[in-house]
């Protein structure tokens, strides 16, 4: 008998139907998690990692923990969600500092910039685990990347693999359509949570990262999500601020006061100049400066309201 059986917790019910292909991904995620030992979750609460975490805490129980890694690159929004995810899915979590702002492969801002990241988050958990008993010590380290990733710009995932990290997602040929698809039918209320990369994506490739620019860009994005524009990015190129927006949120944003209000926030914030991208909300954006410039994306017109 598995010692820590009596401290798992029950399966999660599927609330919702779940396609045949998707009930024996999903099957497969629980054996391949629960025939682990111990495992730690590079957890940093989006809807790919929760999954994870949340199937480790079911099927590991006391000895499955998700790690967040906290620095000025996470925006004060998502530390919180994901303090509350891991309180819901009942999974023991840490948050270890990092310090990827130290190192000139990341401050930098090169192309690779994700490897840097990942790199250091990596090293800091390789580092508890040596520091807690056994079987911590062993214990497989997994994270969120999905079959799409795979097909993406990811230098992170070359970082991780170095380490020895484990991909259950992608392994199991999970993509994104997918994990929100078991997410929901497992009535996780974070299943249709949008992509919300690091602060450090706001920056084109080559501009240089700070402390005090990435603080700026997550008090610009909180300042408009406390208006309601929950979707959405702030742009940051030299000293301006590029706001992206939903197209059906983009006329929203310019009616009176609230234009005026923008420019007088943002200028407080020390941006000296403001923009709407006509385009709207695109995320990975910048990752078009690696692709030769492939040119915009039709986006629909704004309507009026």
């Amino acid at each position: 008998m598995d010692p820590n059986e009596s401290l798992l917790k029950p399966q999660h019910p599927t609330v919702e139907h779940l396609e045949p292909s998707l009930a024996e991904a999903l099957a497969a995620l629980r054996q391949r998690i629960g025939a682990e030992e111990a495992v730690v979750v590079a957890y940093s609460g989006g809807v790919d990692s929760a999954l994870v975490a949340a199937i480790a805490a079911e099927q590991r129980g006391a000895l499955a923990l998700a790690v967040t890694g906290v620095s000025p690159a996470l925006a004060p929004h998502l530390r919180e969600e994901a303090q509350l995810q891991a309180q819901w899915m009942g999974i023991a979590h840490r948050e270890l500092g990092t310090a990827e702002l130290q190192d000139p492969d990341y401050t930098n801002n090169p192309s690779d910039r994700c490897y840097a990241c990942k790199r250091e988050l990596h090293r800091v958990i390789a580092q508890l685990r040596q520091d807690l008993p056994s079987p911590w010590q062993s214990a497989l380290v997994l994270d969120g990347v999905n079959l799409d990733d795979l097909g993406d710009h990811r230098p992170g995932i070359a970082a991780a693999r170095e380490r020895g990290v484990a991909s259950p997602l992608a392994e199991l040929g999970i993509n994104k359509q997918g994990v929100r698809a078991i997410s929901r039918a497992l009535g996780f209320p974070w299943w249709d949570k949008p992509a919300q990369p690091c602060l450090a994506s706001r920056f084109p490739y080559g501009e240089a990262i700070s402390a005090e620019r990435l603080q700026r860009v997550a008090a610009a994005e909180t300042w408009l999500r406390q208006r309601g524009f929950q979707e959405l990015r702030v742009r940051s190129q030299g000293e301006s601020a590029r706001i992206e927006l939903p197209p059906s949120q983009l006329a929203g944003l310019l009616e009176s006061p609230l234009r005026e209000d923008v420019v007088t926030a943002f200028g407080a914030l020390g941006f000296s100049a403001v923009s709407l991208d006509l385009e709207g909300l695109v995320s990975g954006k910048l990752n078009r400066e690696l692709q030769g410039a492939a040119g915009l994306r039709s986006a629909p017109p704004c309507a009026a309201g």
